[in-house]
């Protein structure tokens, strides 16, 4: 029974002794270690350039270590082949700070794209793609083409694409970053309903006011270390912004 229970307990991300430098330029993180459970709500915060890009990176199997060891849904991605890493990449949901959108598809059919790579039926598609364009306040522009939209918009559609297969773990770089307040407080409270549901969520931020609100644990980034700054309050209702 003991190597079931290892199989129901496995992190999410386990990162030992990660070192990242691109060719021949000084690391940019230093001797990372980083355990993240299944369930887990953190922000990931830092200056610009102190690594945050590049941690979401290797979570998101966009980058390998230059040392050290990084598992991800237990398989250690030095190692893994291109073909599994494929499907590993179907459980992660990524909300990038340039969208990465398709821009000469609509905001639809953006939004649908991964549910149609999992061969989906199109009814079930229109159903949820719909709602969750509503959620974020884009129902009058789903026929609309990416290109014609403001960068809030798009915004909007990159985090609708990202969490509408329901992913095992949500990496969002700046996700409120081209939206006003109001939306951004409704996006964080889909974020954290994804979380109630199950899902790791790991959130870039330089917003002061979002995590003051949530309070969720930090990954904070500083001089090429890491180190968790936990939650020390919890605040009542805070889905109810």
């Amino acid at each position: 029974m003991e190597p079931y229970k290892n199989i129901l307990t496995q992190p999410i991300v386990d990162m030992h002794n990660v070192s990242i430098r691109y060719g021949k330029d000084p690391e940019i993180l230093s001797d990372i270690n980083l355990t993240l459970d299944k369930g887990s709500f953190h922000f990931l915060t830092g200056k610009s350039g102190a690594g945050k890009t590049s941690l979401l990176s290797m979570m998101y199997l966009a980058l390998k270590p230059s040392s050290g060891t990084v598992t991800v849904f237990g398989s250690n991605i030095g190692y893994t082949s291109r073909e599994d890493m494929a499907m590993m990449r179907r459980k992660i949901g990524v909300v990038f700070q340039d969208f990465h959108l398709l821009e000469h598809l609509s905001a639809y059919d953006n939004v649908a794209a991964p549910l149609r790579v999992r061969g989906m039926s199109e009814n079930e598609i229109n159903k949820r793609v719909k709602e969750l364009l509503s959620w974020v306040e884009l129902d009058k522009s789903l026929d609309k083409i990416c290109s014609t939209l403001s960068g809030g918009e798009k915004q909007r559609i990159a985090i609708a694409r990202a969490v509408i297969n329901r992913p095992e773990i949500l990496l969002a770089d700046e996700p409120t970053g081209n939206v006003d307040d109001d939306i951004a407080f409704k996006l964080m409270k889909l974020f954290v309903e994804l979380n109630k549901l199950g899902t790791t969520v790991v959130i870039a931020t330089h917003s002061t006011d979002l995590i003051a609100r949530y309070n969720y644990p930090q990954i904070h980034l500083e001089n090429k270390k890491l180190k968790i700054i936990p939650a020390l309050r919890r605040i009542k209702n805070a889905d109810q912004f």
